[in-house]
């Protein structure tokens, strides 16, 4: 038995937002940006656009290039810190979308690490239960929906798109695509890099939507080689 990636799709927005752009939007530089990250320009969605709207344009060349139809998946996880709704999951909505009717389906939170993450999940499910055979797996993000785009030390970092892997388990004896992994978590960081309110901890009110804080906040100052002082 081994596991393959039988197919891939991508999708970014038609909208780019170039550093140029956020030059006079923030207090930074093209230089700046370019020496600090590699970023030259990145996709923003149309305010219509969801991120289940991108990962089903994803999905659907995944599904194209491997020759196969909605209804043949089994799996379908979505890695997003950015769903449609908290419930239902993306996912869900997804499986309609695709008429995958007899999928499960389920939303994955690990942020930056999402994609990696819910790939390790998805090839346990596809080696460990008979009845599956295909999972779609998504990293989806509308992450231009919670930026404070007020705030150089985050704004120019994010943005928007969808990819999709299809994974399919085939009896013909060959290596799996996925040789070795090994993922970890390091929880006392978790402060640095976060979404402050709309949760459990904080839930929404007055205070935490005129405070911003239902955008990505860093704490900058604890991050190598990215200064404090204004550019």
């Amino acid at each position: 038995m081994s596991i393959r990636i039988a197919g891939t799709g991508k999708y970014v927005p038609e909208k780019i937002l170039t550093n140029a752009d956020l030059e006079r939007m923030v207090d930074t530089s093209d230089e700046w940006i370019r020496t600090r990250t590699g970023i030259e320009e990145r996709h923003i969605a149309a305010e219509h656009e969801t991120t289940s709207d991108m990962a089903y344009q994803a999905g659907l060349r995944a599904l194209e290039s491997a020759g196969i139809s909605g209804e043949m998946i089994d799996i379908i996880i979505v890695a997003t810190t950015t769903p449609d709704y908290l419930f239902p999951n993306t996912a869900t909505l997804l499986q309609h979308r695709f008429g995958a009717k007899n999928a499960f389906c389920f939303d994955l939170f690990t942020a930056c690490t999402g994609l990696i993450s819910s790939l390790e999940v998805a090839f346990s499910l596809l080696e460990t239960q008979r009845r599956y055979r295909y999972a779609l797996v998504f990293g989806a993000e509308k992450l231009s929906c919670i930026t404070n785009w007020k705030d150089r030390n985050t704004c120019v970092l994010f943005g928007d798109g969808a990819g999709c892997v299809l994974l399919e388990k085939k009896d013909d004896g060959q290596p799996s695509a996925l040789l070795a992994s090994s993922l970890h978590a390091d929880g006392q960081y978790a402060d640095i890099l976060k979404y402050p309110a709309g949760g459990s901890a904080m839930p929404a009110c007055r205070e935490s939507v005129e405070n911003a804080l239902h955008t990505i906040h860093m704490k900058v100052k604890k991050l190598s080689n990215w200064p404090s002082e204004p550019c």
